[in-house]
């Protein structure tokens, strides 16, 4: 097995003890040092900003969180009417702490349940918000956000990948064996990584209708986050 592999299946085994956290409350006990921890990829929310079409007047961007990918977005476009969808409140709050007075609309709720509506919006994006879903999961939203832009419309996705099968299968599969260790409904969000193939994420996203899928890259030193497009 290669070495990802190993180091992942190494780590899965340390931690394999660990209870499980609900999506919202993992993100709520971690305010306080999210942005730091996650200040590593001001690039890549600098590259998404830069991958937005000009012209562009409403945004969704669902998984928000305190809105680090916003700040480089709101640079570019400062009239941007963005709606944003979270199921943490604190990152909301934070959110509206930094972007109050943006157009900016935040969502306090599930976004595989919350209604997106139809033609509403030239662009989505979504920042390493996905990697914790079912493919059949990721094609119901995928279908949704594909409804909800314009025409032509625009969806970003930037997050992690799953660089082998067998990463994938394995992280599954552990993921299988803690729900049922602590309990867990299949429904129930919980923060625990399980990110597709690159294949199979642009695979959910194309089975959604989506006419245009594409890979717009990675940033270099960096070969399991890559940027997606898609178009309607």
């Amino acid at each position: 097995m290669d070495k990802d592999y190993l180091d992942l299946k190494n780590w899965l085994e340390e931690t394999r003890d660990e209870p499980l956290e609900g999506m919202g409350a993992f993100f709520d006990a971690r305010i306080d040092t999210y942005e730091q921890h996650m200040s590593p990829w001001k690039e890549h929310y600098r590259w998404m900003a830069e991958l937005l079409p000009e012209g562009i007047e409403t945004l969704l961007d669902v998984g928000c969180g305190s809105g680090l990918e916003l700040d480089a977005i709101f640079d570019r476009f400062p009239q941007l009417q963005v709606t944003g969808i979270d199921l943490s409140t604190e990152m909301l709050m934070k959110l509206g702490e930094k972007h109050g007075a943006r157009a900016l609309t935040r969502i306090c709720a599930d976004y595989f349940s919350e209604e997106l509506g139809e033609n509403r919006f030239d662009a989505a994006v979504s920042f390493q918000t996905l990697h914790h879903f079912k493919p059949e999961k990721k094609r119901q939203l995928f279908s949704k956000l594909r409804r909800c832009l314009k025409p032509g419309g625009i969806y970003l996705e930037c997050d992690y990948i799953a660089k082998t099968q067998a990463i994938e299968d394995l992280v599954f599969a552990e993921s299988a064996r803690r729900r049922e260790r602590d309990g867990i409904a299949p429904d129930q969000f919980v923060h625990f990584d399980t990110p597709l193939t690159l294949d199979h994420e642009m695979q959910a996203m194309r089975e959604a209708g989506f006419t245009r899928v594409e890979l717009a890259g990675y940033l270099p030193g960096d070969d399991h986050t890559p940027m997606l497009r898609a178009v309607k």
